[in-house]
Order: C-alpha cells, then structure tokens, then sequence
C-alpha cells in the first residue's frame, strides 16, 4: 500500500468520520472516497440494544410518575413526623422551627432512596448506545453526522434528560440522510424541543387559553427556528416575522402525563391555545388551519435559499476548516437548492469535493471527537458510560448539555484552553491501557505511519508505555482532522 493511499484513508477517517481503528485504514485505502459515499448510501445500524430503550414519551412519564410516588411518599413521612413532634411537644418537650424543617428534608432524603430517578439510567443507556455505535463503525461519518445535527437541533439534558437520548433517535438520527425538511419537522415538533423551547405553555392573545387564563406568547421556538435551525443571524427576517411565527406555533404542545397516563409525553396540538387566522411570516401569508400552518412555514424555510447557505456553511466548517473554502461552501449550497435540501446529496457533495481533501488537517477535534478517537485507536469496543460522559463533562462538552440554545462552538478558540484536561485524561487512559496496547503498534497499524517524524521519535524516547501513549494521544496529529 502506498504512504499517499495510507494518507488519504488516515484523513478521510480523521476529518469525516470517528477515527482510526485497527483495519480499519487497510480497509477503506483502495478508494477512500467511495468508502465514505458507500456508507452515505448504506448506514450501519443502530445497534440492537436500542429496544430495550424507552420511547422519549415513555421515558417522559417514567420520570414523572417517580417523581409523584416519591413526593407522596415524602409527605406521607413528614405528617408521620410532625405527629410525632406534636406528641413530642404534648410531652414537655420543646421543637423549634429549625427541628421541623429538618425532619422535612429527612423525609424527602427517605423517599428519594425508596424512589430512585429513572432518568439517571435512562440517561446513561442511551450514551452508553450512542458512544458504542461510534466506537463500533467501520468509518464513522453517519455517526458523525448524527452527532453534528443533534447539536443543531440541540436540547439540553439539563432541562429534561428522561428525552434527551430518546430525541436523537426519534428526531435526528433517521433524518440526517434524508430531507432536511422532514429533519426539521421532527426536531421542531418534538416534544423534547417543545419543552426545551419553553413552547407548552406558548398561547395566542386571541386564543380560548390565551383569554381565559391572561396569558401570551413565548417566542423562543420561533426565534431559535429562524436563527439557529434555518436562515440564520442576518439573513432579513425581522421582529415581527419572530412574532407571527411564535403566533403559528402556538397549540405545539404535549399531551400531560398526569392526564393520559398511556399517552403523556407525546406531542400533542391543542386548539385551545393556537392563535387562529393568517400570519404573514417572511412576506407570505399563512391561511392553513391549525397545525398545518406551522408545518407550512417550516417546509418553506426548509427550501428557502438562506437555509441552504447557512447549512452548507456549518457542515462546511464543522468537517473540513474553521473557515472553510467558499467554493465548497457555494457547491454544497448549490447542491442543497437543486435537491430541495436532499441531505445525503449534500453529504455526496462535500466528500465529492476536491476543496474538502486539500485543506491541510488544521480542525481540533471536539472533546467529545478525541475520546472516541483514543478508544478507537486502542481497540476498545465498548464504554463506561459514567465514565465516558463524565469526561466530556470535565472537558467541557457535557453530553447533550449545550450551555445555549445554539449547541457547543465548532471552531478552536472555543477548545484550545481544555489542553490541559486534555492531558489529565490522557495520561489516566493510558495508564488503564498500557499493559494491553503498544504505542508502536499503534502508530504503525492504527494510525498507517501518518505521524510527524517528531511525534515517532518523542514516542520512542518516552520513558513507559503511558507515557509514550499519552503523547501520541496529545500529538497534533492525533487532535487534529
């Protein structure tokens, strides 16, 4: 095999998909290219484990029920308590206001242990699915495009973590290659974006809620669906398009768990509190009754030329550079507008692209990207999920917790402080590995011998095995794609 044919698969596993893993370079090296646009028209599958895992609306009213046993079984103990304080006080004996409160939080403690929080597990078996298909794939691209549209369409764990898994599945991943018109259908009519989106209680000022009730519109769904899921910042909507929008989506709710115990957490329209008549959003009035009409907004900013500049843009510059070239940039919008936004034909578009080949590896993988890279090169297969989130947690990419509604930066000023926690996880993973995994097998088998002459000779003079891997982790050819 030539060192050139060794590069070009080093970087189309690097910069598209989850990283070099043993064979995997020897595998894709006769056509690197193909290799990539043959998983685009050939996903792997999920993994089969995905149906022992709840539905988001399941998991939803799982949450919610433990969350009313165990406060029924917190005042339960408390008025055991406050009985046993008054016959205390009948006694002679004195309880003050303090005594009382802490005899509350004992109870609440009692009901918590009686009553774990199943969203913890849910939580952790849906990362500990997600991280495994990474691990697991030939290449990695689906993969990583799931990854980079669930960061689109970004929820935060923080708010509700029972969905935050289930959400990707349901919304994301079967629609990343697909239309990004049925992709955005989903992702804003879910019920975990909905709640994110602080859309549930959202009613019209002229609605049936809205009169009763003296209440009005939230403008989040709307704005972030303007801003950050399609046109994008600048891009000519104004204040009151944001207002007529917020006005469309109003009645996008979900069904409660504590009043339909099957069906509780599903998305629900509810007429009551949807603002009824036209809206003009973008210059174009919308006359549909009820929820077709947000559906008839969305599937026009799907198309709109705008959305497909902002989305050529961001997978432009996720995949290939901070500032990718504009004649990629121009082809995949291109690409984007003569398909009606077919985002497998984008994808084809991109790694079809000469500009995405020739530009010198100079992205610093995400957090989340090195982990999986470094288990990757060392063979694992699998993951300790409270291992593997907490440390993306410590290297600031907590899973699925976007600190804002615009998801985690993709350029390098964001990350290039973490080096030094970089570091600490490197040196604590090769210490777990280096009585199984050579270096040099590594550098040679795993990564084709495409590593810096310096990386090879400060890997050779290291004084262990740990510390030739933490290296070789921590190399700019391993961060880098």
């Amino acid at each position: 095999m030539s060192s050139s044919a060794k590069a070009d698969a080093v970087l189309a596993l690097r910069r598209f998909g989850m990283g070099p893993r043993p064979g995997s370079i020897d595998a894709i090296a006769a056509d690197p290219r193909a290799a990539l646009l043959a998983e685009l028209d050939a996903p792997p599958p999920y993994p089969a484990a995905v149906a022992s895992l709840p539905s988001s609306a399941r998991a939803f009213r799982a949450v919610a029920d433990a969350n009313a046993r165990r406060q029924a079984k917190a005042i339960v103990a408390t008025r055991a308590e406050a009985e046993a304080g008054k016959q205390q006080m009948s006694a002679g004996s004195a309880m003050a206001e303090g005594a009382a409160q802490a005899m509350s939080e004992t109870a609440q403690k009692t009901a918590a242990e009686a009553v774990p929080d199943p969203g913890r597990r849910i939580y952790l078996d849906e990362a500990k699915l997600r991280t495994e298909a990474a691990l697991n794939a030939n290449i990695g691209f689906t993969e990583r495009l799931v990854w980079f549209w669930s960061n689109h369409f970004c929820v935060s764990a923080d708010k509700i973590r029972s969905m935050s898994g289930a959400y990707e599945r349901e919304a994301i991943r079967p629609h990343v290659l697909g239309s990004f018109t049925d992709l955005l259908l989903a992702a804003e009519s879910h019920p975990a974006m909905l709640f994110y989106l602080d859309n549930l209680g959202s009613m019209g000022a002229n609605s049936v809620a809205g009169i009763n009730r003296s209440r009005g519109l939230n403008e989040n769904l709307a704005r972030e669906a303007l801003e950050l899921h399609t046109l994008g910042v600048r891009s000519g909507y104004t204040q009151d398009d944001v207002i007529s929008f917020a006005n469309v989506l109003t009645g996008w709710t979900l069904v409660p768990p504590g009043d339909n115990p099957e069906h509780g957490g599903e998305f629900s329209f509810n007429p009551r509190l949807h603002e009824s008549g036209a809206q003009k959003v973008l210059g174009k009035s919308y006359e549909q009754d009820g929820i077709e009409q947000g559906r008839a907004v969305l599937r026009d900013l799907a198309i709109h030329p705008a959305t497909a500049t902002h989305v050529a843009s961001k997978l432009a510059r996720h995949f290939v550079a901070d500032t990718p070239p504009q004649a990629l940039v121009d082809a995949m919008t291109k690409t984007f507008l003569e398909t009606s936004g077919d985002l497998r034909e984008v994808a084809r578009a991109m790694v079809s692209s000469s500009e995405a080949w020739t530009e010198p590896p100079g992205k610093l993988k995400r957090p989340s990207e090195w982990l999986v890279s470094i288990l990757r090169a060392a063979g694992l297969t699998q993951a300790d999920p409270e291992r593997f989130t907490g440390g993306q947690a410590l290297l600031g990419e907590p899973l699925w917790r976007p600190s804002s509604q615009k998801g985690f930066p993709d350029d390098e000023a964001s990350w290039i402080d973490g080096m030094g926690r970089r570091l600490d996880i490197a040196n604590t993973f090769a210490e777990r590995i280096a009585g199984k995994v050579d270096p040099e097998h590594v550098m040679e088998n795993v990564l084709g011998s495409c590593v810096a002459g310096e990386v090879k000779q400060a890997v050779g003079r290291a004084e262990s095995r740990q510390q030739a891997l933490a290296l070789l982790f921590m190399s700019a050819d391993f961060q880098r794609r």
